[in-house]
């Protein structure tokens, strides 16, 4: 690599200041970075509390979104292929052309097939959230005259994850677009933002383009009109749509559910997938436990109050709370977008009520609205608001306590 290292070197002088290209430092840094340790070191007395710099945490995040990025690929290729074993047919043609040219047919028992059959979808939306978010990034940081930071990384695979396989190229392109520079960019980018820049994105579309984001052949790839038998949505906006409660879940193998073998959006299916993330994220001290544990808390609370209230009109009261755990956003949001750092409290106390506060809304979202029957990604956003709020409160009562201490 020493020969990369000196193209870069001899490249680079123009983008240092007082070179003909300064203000496109942000452009070469960003190259620079990415595929070497920066040059810039402390020659003394620097206060180092441990080796978690930004870049450090950001990639084990994505380390701990492997297996829900695995199931996404394998569940959405499995998903559609079911679905093209009954009848339904929704590849374009240069799909076909990469099963053909791969030799590989449509059968969902094969582990091959399906991995393929989901890369199909996954990497194309994939790639342009890339595309669109390092477009963002790039001009904000050449604007500001700022470096460009690893802060998107997280975003650029949380938002192929939290969406449908079927939403169009475009849609992502915009959507990701408005998600990293009104829910990031405006606030001064990395670690100003309140609210998290990927459920921006996916709040983006699903108020702009209801249809694409929320309609029954959009969560497994595959057009089912005309199929007999065979649904496309998701379980919880079935059993909403049809008015019932446990009963519309009544098929459900909640095994199935927690494995992640059901219609959704492509990486929140998988309940095992987010659980194993979670160890990951807290054994390394990134993942606060305590939001975790209060979304968990606050979700079986206010679901077991309304079992015990019940409801002759609405029988989502009776839904049990591991329902709701394993199916929709809840995994994903509770592991890997509640307990981001910069948009939820950073005090102890302020994190449990933060997250219990996010599990209740949830379940009152998904019992009480039998319009939208998701609830995980406006619960987060909700709270995202009240985080710094929360802090504030806790961060003034200590100033009280230990102010009459030493009175």
């Amino acid at each position: 690599m020493q020969w990369l290292r000196k193209i870069l070197d001899k490249v680079g002088k123009d983008f240092q200041h007082g070179g003909k290209l300064e203000k496109f430092h942000a452009v070469y840094d960003m190259q620079d970075t990415v595929l070497f340790t920066t040059a810039d070191t402390t020659k003394s007395g620097s206060h180092v509390r441990d080796g978690m710099d930004l870049k450090r945490m950001m990639v084990t995040v994505v380390v701990a979104m492997l297996p829900a990025v695995a199931m996404a690929l394998y569940n959405t290729g499995y998903q559609s292929n079911l679905a093209i074993a009954a009848g339904a047919h929704a590849l374009d043609a240069w799909q076909e052309a990469v099963f053909a040219a791969l030799g590989l047919g449509y059968d969902p028992t094969n582990l091959l097939s399906n991995l393929v059959h989901g890369a199909v979808w996954f990497i194309p939306i994939f790639a342009v959230t890339a595309i669109a978010g390092g477009i963002v990034e790039t001009v904000t940081a050449v604007i500001r005259g700022h470096e460009v930071n690893e802060g998107f990384l997280v975003t650029m695979f949380l938002i192929p994850l939290i969406t449908p396989a079927t939403v169009p190229l475009w849609q992502i392109f915009v959507a990701t677009v408005f998600g990293v520079l009104i829910g990031k960019e405006i606030f001064g980018g990395t670690g100003f933002n309140i609210l998290n820049p990927a459920l921006v994105a996916r709040a983006f579309l699903f108020f702009a383009y209801p249809a694409e984001i929320s309609g029954d052949k959009v969560w497994i790839a595959a057009d089912l009109t005309g199929v007999d038998g065979l649904s496309g949505a998701t379980w919880l906006s079935r059993a909403s749509s049809a008015g019932m409660g446990p009963e519309g879940l009544g098929n459900l193998d909640l095994m199935d559910a927690f494995l992640g073998f059901i219609p959704g959006s492509m990486g929140e299916t998988s309940a095992l997938a987010c659980l194993i993330g979670a160890v990951i994220l807290i054994a390394t001290g990134i993942g606060s436990w305590r939001t975790m544990a209060g979304v968990g808390i606050g979700t079986i609370a206010l679901s077991m109050l309304l079992n015990a209230v019940g409801s002759e009109t609405n029988p989502f009261f009776a839904v049990p709370f591991y329902y709701h755990m394993v199916l929709g956003g809840w995994a994903l949001g509770t592991v890997f977008m509640a307990t981001e750092p910069v948009t939820s409290p950073f005090t102890d106390t302020g994190k449990l009520i933060y997250g219990f506060l996010i599990g209740v809304l949830v379940v009152l979202v998904r019992v009480v609205n039998p319009a939208y029957p998701e609830g995980m990604m406006l619960a987060i956003l909700f709270m995202n608001m009240f985080a710094p709020l929360i802090d504030y409160f806790f961060i003034q009562a200590n100033i009280k306590r230990r102010a009459a201490r030493y009175a």
